[in-house]
């Protein structure tokens, strides 16, 4: 009997194959249902002579069902929660946290949306806190699988997961005491603690740009540099169905932008059939990098001439070090004198400490300094990093001129927001911003100039100056978006699924997207399912 056959019974009469077509029947025309049996004859003895009808397997091969659908950051910017589905089984792309307020972001971050061991293998595409700030928790679920990174994201993510846990154990601790003086119940749990981000760092499995992976039989993964932070990345992910038709599925991550310091340009990966894309600055451009620059140093110029403080609230990771890159050439083209500039934030020290083992990342600008001259990008004659509570809280106790540059970057936790606490309702001092800042986060509400703001339970009246820079945000425009777009191979884009961005930014994103002509754009809906098959 060969390979692939089998026989469909012994007996001297036909019998009806698979398909339930007589076998007399058969013709060309049904060639391809049902396949012409074979007669083989032998003799058992000298008396009998048996006839078997054999007749070749049929193998039919059902197409794949691909879904894909979002837990997080559907009509909103933070906590990216996104599923592929391949024939029932599950694959998750980013694990964040949502940030906003409190109660908001306690109740969204506690309904994880999917059990853990429903899962077969997670993606982290880069280590922002809103895109791998819940693998711990999920990991403390009973998630047992793997998550895939490349090396730098899985070393930031780590910081950034433990300072998460930490910043719950203190604020538990907080919460705790206030709710005794008010002779209040407490019952409020951190989400996780710091074993919780250990086990989810020991599962991370760090993987190369440009290096495919087989997460499973059927699904291969690809990084491609997402030019976003140090490390981030777009998952091209490849489904390969038992007929041999592959479609590929390219998640941006956070997409980055061109020409910026320290990382390189997003990559162009290979021809998608769908693209998940992110919409943050969809509604929007951003401003020139050299005008920038420029206005940076006439509000350092205003500190100076004021004597006065000029407050930075950013995230720890990518955008702190490139501010310190921008003040380094300031400084070293003595377009602004030597003020004293401080980097107040343990987590973006020890974020500048992985910059530095991760040259792999660097764009070519960087590289030439850092490897071949042994220029250190990171740090200069006027910069200090403060690691203790006390030298933080001493710099509140200092006369300006001076530059405190800390986290956390929407001001919702952190030494910033003890630095706005004691230098917000003095006119001489200055609020920089200089990233995304989220509906209902402090930040947003200094950003939108509000007269009064409430920090650490106190009603502080702003008098601060409030100024913003676009041009040092991480996110690609509408227009570096859409020229990123064109740049890739779109012969086989069958739909476009935009996430991460607020509804008005998304409606606008979507127009500029169909005028450049690419009309079939969904904007994705939470937990709405949506059929890739």
């Amino acid at each position: 009997m060969g390979v692939g056959q089998t026989p469909a019974f012994v007996s001297s009469k036909p019998k009806a194959c698979a398909r339930r077509r007589p076998i007399m029947n058969w013709s060309k025309e049904n060639a391809q249902t049902c396949p012409r049996p074979r007669i083989v004859s032998f003799r058992l003895d000298s008396f009998f002579l048996l006839e078997v009808h054999i007749i070749p397997l049929l193998v039919y091969h059902t197409p794949m069902a691909i879904k894909f659908y979002s837990l997080g950051a559907a009509e909103e910017v933070t906590g990216s929660k996104h599923l592929l589905e391949i024939d029932g089984k599950s694959y998750l792309i980013d694990c964040g946290s949502f940030q906003g307020s409190r109660a908001e972001s306690d109740r969204k971050n506690r309904d994880f949306g999917i059990e853990a061991d429903r899962i077969e293998a997670a993606i982290l595409t880069h280590g922002h806190l809103d895109h791998c700030g819940l693998f711990p928790l999920l990991t403390k679920k009973g998630y047992k699988g793997n998550i895939y990174a490349t090396p730098a994201s899985r070393d930031l993510a780590s910081l950034i997961m433990m300072d998460s846990a930490n910043i719950q154990a203190r604020d538990a601790e907080y919460l705790r005491a206030q709710a005794e003086k008010k002779g209040e119940k407490f019952t409020w749990t951190p989400l996780y603690e710091e074993k919780d981000a250990i086990q989810a760092t020991s599962q991370m499995l760090g993987v190369s740009y440009n290096r495919p992976v087989f997460i499973d039989s059927n699904l291969k993964l690809e990084f491609f540099d997402a030019g976003h932070i140090l490390g981030s990345a777009m998952a091209y992910l490849t489904v390969k169905g038992g007929d041999g038709k592959e479609v590929n599925i390219l998640a941006s991550g956070d997409l980055g932008r061109p020409g910026k310091p320290i990382i390189r340009d997003p990559a162009k990966p290979p021809a998608p059939d769908y693209i998940v894309l992110e919409s943050t600055y969809g509604d929007r451009l951003h401003e020139n990098t050299d005008d920038a620059m420029n206005k940076l140093a006439e509000i350092t110029k205003r500190i100076v001439s004021t004597k006065g403080k000029l407050l930075i609230p950013s995230f720890a990771i990518e955008r702190t070090q490139e501010l310190v890159y921008y003040f380094h050439l300031l400084t070293d083209e003595g377009i602004i004198p030597e003020i004293p500039i401080f980097v107040d934030s343990p987590m973006a020290t020890n974020a500048t400490t992985i910059f530095q083992v991760h040259p792999e990342c660097y764009g070519e600008e960087i590289k030439e300094a850092f490897i071949k001259h042994h220029k250190n990008p990171f740090g200069f004659n006027s910069l200090q990093f403060t690691s203790s509570v006390l030298e933080s809280k001493a710099l509140n106790d200092r006369s300006g001129p001076l530059i405190i540059i800390s986290a956390d970057g929407m001001c919702e936790a952190g030494r910033i927001q003890h630095h706005l606490a004691h230098n917000i309702e003095n006119p001489n001092t200055t609020v920089l911003i200089v990233g995304f800042m989220a509906e209902n986060t402090l930040g947003r509400r200094i950003l939108e100039k509000a007269d009064e703001v409430r920090i650490h339970g106190m009603l502080l009246k702003r008098r601060a100056a409030v100024q913003k820079i676009n041009a040092f945000s991480a996110h690609a425009d509408y227009g570096e978006a859409i020229k990123w777009l064109k740049s890739l191979d779109t012969s086989r884009l069958k739909k476009i699924f935009m996430v991460h961005g607020e509804p008005k930014s998304q409606a606008v994103f979507k127009k500029h997207l169909e005028d450049a002509g690419f009309p079939n754009v969904d904007i994705v809906k939470y937990g709405q399912v949506y059929d890739l098959s």
